[in-house]
């Protein structure tokens, strides 16, 4: 199956981490983000991998070609010129896709969510596209209705609100999106070029297409986005490692 593992971000939040290095080349216990990424999304038989580089493109093509040798199956979509978020990443990656549903993750995601779990509910579902989401902390969050459906956008701090196919939130479920999705190929068909991203282009599409989600409170998930977030996950995955 296929994946896309988004690694093209600046990292600006990790400070001076990543004025020498880009994000996905960040360690983590003797790996790469990316190399974690890649080890998360195979596991679960997302093994045929496409990845984005803008930020420092030839230290993480590096890696992808060691990665390659340890037999992970990776090419490149280059951004070079032009980071394009990662709706606009997705869009220029479509030729590497088939006629079968994808896993779309984010590099900077450390998480023991089940991907299977994503995929099966997927399957079962029968919508566009289907999303990882989480009560956790935030600002910004994605508000489904009881069934799980996507129904808009919401900024807590701002109060600022996107709604779509609903006239209100009164009855909408805040919740945090947690950058892991499985999604048809049909998408392209309502996709063009430019810089966007894909919670703006579900947005967008949530009113007419089916956009579910499911929710994954147990276990961890970690957005490796602050010097924090990596010493928290750092630890976390020692300790994880100490106690099997």
């Amino acid at each position: 199956m296929k994946a896309m593992i988004f690694a093209a971000g600046m990292g600006r939040r990790l400070g001076k981490i990543t004025e020498a290095i880009p994000k996905a080349l960040v360690d983590v216990n003797g790996k790469s983000l990316l190399h974690h990424a890649v080890e998360r999304c195979s596991s679960f038989g997302f093994n045929d991998i496409i990845i984005n580089v803008h930020h420092f493109a030839d230290m993480v093509e590096k890696e992808v070609s060691r990665l390659n040798r340890m037999g992970f199956r990776i090419v490149i979509s280059d951004e070079r010129d032009m980071l394009l978020e990662n709706g606009g990443g997705l869009y220029k990656a479509r030729w590497f896709f088939d006629y079968n549903p994808f896993l779309l993750y984010n590099v900077d995601i450390v998480s023991d969510f089940d991907l299977s779990a994503l995929w099966r509910h997927h399957i079962e579902t029968k919508g566009l596209a289907t999303l990882a989401v989480r009560h956790r902390p935030g600002k910004r969050f994605i508000m489904i209705d009881s069934d799980g459906r996507l129904r808009g956008w919401k900024n807590v701090e701002t109060g600022e609100e996107k709604l779509a196919g609903v006239s209100n939130s009164d009855n909408l479920e805040i919740i945090a999106f947690s950058s892991m999705h499985i999604v048809e190929p049909e998408i392209f068909k309502n996709m063009n070029e430019g810089v966007y991203s894909m919670i703006d282009l579900y947005l967008e599409l949530a009113a007419s297409h089916q956009i579910n989600t499911i929710k994954h409170d147990e276990g961890y998930w970690v957005d490796v986005g602050t010097p924090e977030s990596l010493d928290r996950v750092r630890i976390m995955l020692s300790e994880n490692r100490t106690n099997r």
